[in-house]
């Protein structure tokens, strides 16, 4: 059963967090129209693009950390859900002994005057209102427990309240930062048509690194049949593909849908957001990188890539950049990821 309590909407510190992040990288200037002066030449131009580009890149990756955040808090407010409902079943099973009480109360008390009545002797006075008491005590017992079940059955209804109130609260405000994206790649997207074809190209190196040929993963350092190798191959199949924000295949992605379908199809889950993604496994140096690592760029972290080994990667980059492999030195690395071995 629903519950009707109203509860005051509380947006989680953690929530607020990413989107004031979000609303202040939104404020920045992210195309060359809205600019205090126009740029001087196409090279400029270009420059400001590639520079928009790398901002959604973190506004991005903070609408994915927001989006992890509602996923737990969602999950915590079915726990919350099932935890009431659980209380309320228990709560229930004690209702035909309250219905047994309240009838027969009448009856006890009726009994106690008979008992003085017709009492032969006191011993057998004593022993029938020994029974009586008796009787008494286990109906407060069972008072007890109903009044134990029912606070405990108000309280988790409370919490569960509360829980799905954050979760919406949350929620409302992600899908406010989901609009703020699309209109900001919109407006990226429509700065990058302007460009000439030559010029679209420098924003994509500026942005995503030379574009190389796809190699065939047999070609590739990796050993056969082990889960980064798995995870390289099916990676490079989707080379030339549209990024897309949020996306994770079959027909886009955006850098951790990439990631976290490759290796999916290998049998092992990823978190959703590169930041999440950073976070698991074992961190490795420039020097260290094997075939199948994962590959984090920028401060704070806002891309991932997979390193297919030969100083190269495959990757999502931004809006306009179809999947591509690139060199792993591209600009803001970080560290490598090791998941496996």
């Amino acid at each position: 059963m629903q519950s009707q309590r109203r509860t005051t909407r509380r947006r989680p510190r953690a929530v607020l967090a990413v989107g004031a992040a979000l609303m202040a990288a939104a404020t920045a200037t992210l195309t060359p129209t809205a600019a205090t002066a126009a740029p001087a030449d196409a090279a400029e131009a270009a420059e400001l693009v590639a520079k928009a580009a790398q901002q959604l890149t973190v506004i991005e990756a903070q609408v994915h950390e927001a989006e992890d955040i509602v996923a737990a808090q969602q999950d915590t407010a079915a726990t919350a859900a099932a935890q009431a409902e659980a209380a309320r079943q228990a709560l229930a099973v004690h209702e035909p002994q309250i219905r047994a009480i309240a009838k027969s109360t009448f009856y006890e008390q009726e009994s106690r005057v008979a008992t003085f009545l017709v009492s032969d002797s006191p011993e057998d006075l004593v022993q029938q209102m020994a029974t009586l008491d008796m009787i008494a005590a286990h109906t407060n017992s069972v008072i007890a427990e109903v009044a134990a079940a029912r606070s405990a059955a108000e309280q988790a209804q409370v919490a569960a309240d509360q829980a799905a109130a954050d979760a919406q609260a949350s929620l409302d405000q992600l899908e406010a930062q989901h609009a703020e994206v699309e209109r900001r790649a919109a407006e990226y997207q429509s700065d990058l048509a302007r460009l000439s074809a030559a010029e679209q190209d420098r924003v994509s190196t500026l942005v995503a690194g030379p574009t190389l040929a796809t190699p065939d993963a047999s070609d590739l350092p990796v050993a056969p049949n082990g889960a980064a190798a798995t995870a390289i191959e099916v990676a490079l199949s989707k080379v030339g593909l549209p990024y897309r924000m949020g996306a994770s295949g079959p027909s886009a992605f955006d850098c951790s849908g990439l990631t976290s379908y490759a290796y999916a199809a290998a049998g092992v889950t990823l978190p959703r957001s590169s930041r999440a993604q950073s976070q698991i496994g074992r961190q490795v140096g420039r020097g260290e990188l094997q075939p199948g690592d994962l590959v984090f760029y920028y401060t704070p972290i806002s891309h991932v890539a997979l390193y297919i080994g030969n100083g190269q990667i495959v990757h999502a980059r931004t809006y306009g950049t179809p999947l591509s492999v690139t060199t792993v030195d591209q600009g803001g690395f970080r560290f490598g990821v090791r998941l496996t071995g």
